[in-house]
């Protein structure tokens, strides 16, 4: 795995300073960041009028490497007060936060939560918590989070995937690997491009994985996109089992290119990683959990880019496991 440098953009402080300005504004309103219509109404506003430096620190990813992180943000490390153990018992920790990335996802796009996950919050909580070291999840520890598209499962999945660093004593890092990176050969991307096998929903989302509709879709895990190839890979929840042969080969043979080009990145508190969703697997490597309130902390946001073409038509089909995403800003 590779510590290669990947793109960086630095934000001035006076562009700091208007996204904080703003986030101080409306948590000073709203007293919280918990999902509102009110808030989210705010939240639009505010980020309809941010200036043009902003807002072109908010670009699209533009490199082969599918990520970019976005950095100088303050973070206070005594202020923010100790690493929650467990998202339900976050509330409101580090609420000014919450706020200036969901403004900066709503710059980015439109802003995602789920119905059946963090309690239906914009931007969800990343800690380790008690009982759940060995999960497929974020709330893991003790093992390999394995490289994955971010609820691969479902068709109204992400387009970006934003992780804000709170705190990371140890320098944990995040892994990441562009699909655009890979060297496949034609036939292996052939067999790829095939939905063979369903991808199941994970761990944190026990009412899908309950679901009992129709059968789990097939579901091809590349796809010529209109600008390259894009993914949606998820082996930790794929019943390869299902699939013959040569579709096995193939996948394994994706697996070991994105472990050849994965790159690990260790955040620093004030940094947000901003990962395109369909070129590139995120996960993260193993830790020891201490549970005394300096533990790794990390701050979620799921956007979705209008108008954006990156999949196939098929996955209108879905069913979705029964799951609902909610849009922040009504189009």
């Amino acid at each position: 795995m590779s510590t290669a440098a990947i793109p960086v953009r630095q934000l001035a402080r006076h562009t700091v300073g208007e996204l904080r300005t703003a986030a101080e504004q409306i948590l000073e309103e709203f007293g919280t960041s918990a999902t509102s219509p009110a808030l989210l109404e705010h939240v639009a506003k505010a980020a309809s009028g941010f200036s043009d430096a902003l807002r072109h620190a908010c670009r699209p990813v533009d490199t082969v490497d599918g990520l970019f992180v976005l950095r100088s943000l303050d973070v206070d490390d005594a202020a923010i007060g100790a690493t929650p153990d467990s998202w339900a018992a976050a509330g409101d920790s580090g609420a000014l936060y919450d706020i200036m990335l969901l403004l900066l996802a709503s710059v980015m796009g439109n802003p995602i939560a789920w119905a059946g996950q963090q309690d239906g919050r914009f931007v969800h909580n990343i800690v380790p918590s008690p009982g759940h070291e060995s999960e497929q999840t974020g709330a893991s520890s003790s093992v390999l989070l394995s490289p994955h598209t971010e609820d691969a499962f479902h068709p109204g999945r992400a387009h970006l995937l934003m992780l804000g660093c709170m705190r990371n004593h140890d320098n944990i890092a995040t892994t990441a690997a562009s699909i655009r990176k890979t060297a496949l050969s034609d036939a292996h991307v052939e067999t790829l491009s095939r939905p063979v096998v369903p991808i199941l929903p994970d761990d944190a989302y026990a009412e899908a994985q309950g679901y009992a509709g129709a059968e789990p879709p097939a579901v091809p895990a590349l796809f010529a996109g209109e600008d390259g190839t894009t993914l949606r890979f998820d082996p930790a929840c794929t019943p390869l089992d299902q699939a013959d042969g040569t579709y096995r080969a193939a996948y394994g043979r994706l697996e070991e290119e994105l472990a050849r080009v994965s790159v690990a990145v260790s955040l620093s508190p004030g940094e947000i990683l901003v990962v395109d969703n369909d070129m590139v697997v995120h996960g993260r490597v193993p830790f020891q959990a201490r549970y005394d309130g300096t533990d790794r902390w990390l701050k979620r946001a799921s956007v979705r880019v209008p108008g954006r073409r990156t999949r196939p038509l098929s996955e209108a089909e879905e069913h979705g496991y029964g799951q609902a995403s909610i849009e922040a800003h009504a189009g």
